[in-house]
């Protein structure tokens, strides 16, 4: 079975180079900071507590607390929800064949900031769990909306009516969110606060409690990614080769959904990440999900744990909102790509 979907031969050092690229990532968001860690330092911490302190730690005990309890979950938190959003736009693309899709389509984000907004203008105390679980259901609301109001795209033959639906309910969203921030003025830097997404408060805790979600979605797209070169035919082509559309459509679909209302739940709005990495990568690789999957699910997290270490740096002690400087890379990287040629027209 083929597609027309085109890859390049790669480097057989670029899965183990993916790898050490990633490893790099960690020391670097490791140990840039307010307080400066030399990399070889932080990985001597880490390896010592995974070998029972057989590699001694140079660290004092307030630099290895500044890397347990602060930077390292932080990192890896940012390294999972680089990577959930990075192979969600990667599968949506796919998935509408719309170079333009991220995320967010479905009314993700709105969804989410609606939750979060509605938990931040009511709640009385601050219950930890609050805030990302309404995040979460919104986000899933959102997404259901537009499933029912555009399902015809999942059983029919365009997907067109599912993104026009997603840009609808989204519209609806916000505009309902900046009725109620209008009405609540007091709390409106809070709300700002989450939706220009953060790290700064990761822990323990969000790490423990999204990343068996993410990690699950993660795996059902990349064992998706050959059916995506077959969307990449058309639809009708893709059926006649004897794939159920519709339910694979669906099942990349929902799976993204999910691994992204996650990700946002406990992060904020995080955008064009889903743009910036696969589009990369299809410089290096080309366009088979087969291979731009797996990279852009890895590089996603690389980009997102270097995203965020610019955030804590570059106006050190403040520190800007990650979504900030992903929004500041991404829009002009947006507007490259819509007005690049070989993409064609965009439907």
């Amino acid at each position: 079975m083929t597609t027309t979907a085109s890859v390049r031969k790669l480097p057989r050092l670029t899965w183990p180079l993916s790898v050490f690229a990633v490893v790099v990532a960690i020391l670097i968001g490791l140990g840039v900071g307010a307080v400066s860690i030399p990399p070889i330092d932080a990985l001597r911490e880490v390896l010592s507590q995974l070998t029972n302190d057989r590699i001694q730690s140079s660290l004092s005990p307030t630099e290895a607390t500044i890397i347990w309890d602060l930077r390292l979950p932080r990192v890896i938190l940012a390294l999972v929800v680089g990577s959930m959003l990075a192979s969600a736009g990667c599968a949506y693309q796919g998935a509408f064949r719309n170079p333009l899709a991220d995320p967010y389509l479905l009314g993700v984000s709105a969804g989410a900031g609606l939750g979060a907004t509605i938990v931040i203008f009511t709640r009385v105390d601050t219950s930890r769990w609050e805030l990302p679980l309404a995040a979460f259901v919104g986000a899933l609301g959102a997404v259901l909306l537009t499933y029912l109001l555009g399902r015809s795209a999942i059983v029919g033959r365009s997907s067109t009516s599912l993104v026009l639906a997603g840009v609808a309910v989204a519209s609806m969203l916000t505009a309902i969110q900046t009725l109620l921030q209008q009405r609540n003025t007091d709390k409106i830097r809070e709300v700002y606060s989450w939706v220009l997404g953060r790290l700064s408060t990761a822990g323990w805790g969000d790490v423990q409690l999204v990343t068996p979600y993410i990690l699950i979605c993660i795996v059902v797209l990349v064992l998706y990614r050959r059916v995506l070169d077959i969307f990449s035919v058309g639809d009708e082509e893709a059926h006649t080769m004897g794939l159920q559309v519709g339910r694979a459509r669906a099942a990349i679909i929902v799976a993204a959904s999910l691994g992204t209302a996650a990700a946002v739940s406990v992060t904020g709005l995080i955008g064009f990440v889903g743009i910036i990495v696969p589009h990369t990568i299809r410089l290096f690789v080309g366009h088979s999900y087969r291979l731009l999957m797996p990279l852009s699910t890895i590089f996603g997290g690389i980009f997102l744990v270097l995203a965020d270490v610019v955030a804590r740096t570059v106006l050190a002690p403040q520190e800007i909102s990650i979504g900030v400087i992903t929004a500041l890379i991404g829009a002009p990287f947006f507007l490259f790509i819509l007005g690049s040629r070989k993409h064609g027209s965009i439907t």
